[in-house]
This record gives C-alpha cells, structure tokens and sequence, in this order.
C-alpha cells in the first residue's frame, strides 16, 4: 500500500493528452510547459518504447501507482512502438502492481485498425481513456473505462464533473459506436491505412526530402527532412494548393488522419494529390 500524497505516476516522453495543469506537468515538450508552471509533484517521465527504462524505474520507485502512455504517440508524430512493447509494458505493470493506464483519445475507436489500439497485441489495460471520435465528431464527450475495484475508489459525492454523464452526449456515443460496428469501419481503416501506406513508401526510395512513412490502420504519418530549404510545413503549403489539409507537427511530421468512411475512391485520389505535391516540391 502506497501512503496518502507518496504515490507516483509515471508517463512516456513526448506524449500529450492536453493542456490541464496536471497534464502540462508530464509533458516533456517546451511548447506545453514552458510559462505553465508550477506543476503538479509526484510526475515522472522515461523514454516512450524503452522497456528496460520502464522494468528499472519500477524497481527504484516502489511507490509507483500507474503508467500512463499512448499505444501509438499522436502528437509526437504517430510514432509506432516495436512489436510486443505493450504486451511487455502489461506484463510488467502486473508484476510491479502498477496501474497501466492507456490514453486512446487519438488512437481509439476504429482509428487504427482495431477497436482499440492495444487490441493490435490483445492487451487490456487497467484504466482506458476515450473521447474524440467516441462521439464520431459530433458531440463532445470522453470517458475513462475501469473495472469496478479501481473505479469504486470513487464513491459519489468525492469526485465530479459539470458535464459528466450527459445524457445527449452518451446517446450520441452509443449511436457512433453502432455505426463504427455496423459498417465494419474497423476493418475498413486496416484495409485502406494498408493501400495507404504501400502507395506513398515509394517515396522513401525515390524522394530524399521522404524519410518515412508511418502508422496504423488511417492513423499515419510522412516525416520529411528539409530539401533545398523545403521543409514539412512548405509541403502542407502545396498540399493545401491540392485541395487537402494537414498540419506539420515536431517542424518535420505530417499526420494523416482521414475519416473513416473515406471511400477508396476518395483515398486514391488524395494519394496521388500527396504524390504530386511532393513531386512538384522536392524535384
């Protein structure tokens, strides 16, 4: 048993699930911290992806209580962890009697590939967040899923939120949950993030300035190094020009991110507009 206030929580660098004071406080980027401070105690970071990082820091700090990470960093630039990591990450977790805590705000919900992300190596873990594409875009609302010996140390009255358990936004949920199964758009991220990737890795072979292409399912990212002083954000500039909007993050990622009811029509048209920009600016 951890005493009262003594109890850690630790977190995989580079990630982000928002801009609250406690999650600024895990957040190794300088963007999200920087002028937000002070910042909550009893937060610490290892590297995303290192498990001996994660084996040692359990070993060292028994008052550890949970490890919060995402199955695929978003923000970071959709990077994918090697085969097995989460698998290992929850065997370790229930060795050390650690709460593995699995933000899947950006990953969750079909986005890529599986229901959830962690279903890719058949891991549950402790403690799972949702929200965005919960409602399929059209109502706010998020949700934190636990079995009852974790979510019954809340008991009514001690914890609360203004919006919690709207009524709305929980039938509007239920509704995008029955389409995602009903139209099979789990399967159907798997398939087309799969024509996805294999038409643009080319690239990599053929374009200096194409470093990588990257993901699950449509959760994908492209990582350019600056050509000829042309960097990521030039190239959303002329993909803009074709009629398709992306943001760089980290100066030299771009995310892509598509609905999931993107027909194959629709994907193959925005491949060969991506192609093209691509072309046109680094050649």
């Amino acid at each position: 048993k951890i005493s009262d206030d003594d109890a850690i929580v630790l977190f995989a660098q580079n990630n982000f699930w928002g801009r609250t004071l406690a999650a600024v406080s895990s957040s190794s980027d300088s963007t999200c911290s920087v002028g937000f401070g002070p910042f909550m105690p009893g937060f610490e970071m290892i590297p995303y992806n290192d498990l001996e990082a994660l084996e040692q820091f359990f070993k060292e700090n028994p008052n550890t209580a949970g490890f919060m990470l995402e199955p695929i960093q978003g923000e970071a630039g959709v990077v994918v962890p090697d085969e097995g990591y989460l698998r290992q990450v929850r065997r370790l977790c229930t060795e050390y009697n650690v709460l593995m805590i699995a933000d899947e705000v950006q990953t969750g919900i079909a986005r890529t590939g599986k229901m959830l992300a962690c279903d890719h190596e058949q891991v549950k873990p402790d403690i799972l967040i949702l929200g965005k594409s919960l409602s399929g875009g059209v109502y706010p609302i998020s949700a934190v899923l636990c079995d009852d010996f974790i979510m019954d140390n809340i008991t009514p009255g001690t914890h609360g939120s203004t919006y919690g358990g709207n009524p709305l936004a929980c039938a509007v949920g239920i509704a995008a949950l029955d389409v995602v199964l009903d139209e099979k758009l789990s399967e159907r991220s798997e398939n087309l993030g799969s024509v996805f990737r294999n038409s643009l890795l080319p690239l990599v072979d053929d374009i200096d300035a194409v470093q990588t292409v990257r993901g699950k399912g449509l959760f994908n990212a492209m990582v350019i190094n600056e050509t000829n002083g042309k960097n990521a954000l030039d190239l959303c500039y002329e993909l803009a020009n074709e009629g398709i909007l992306a943001k760089p993050t980290h100066g030299d990622i771009i995310r892509f991110s598509p609905p999931l009811v993107i027909s194959e029509e629709q994907l193959n048209e925005g491949i060969e507009k991506i192609t093209k920009a691509v072309y046109k600016l680094f050649t």
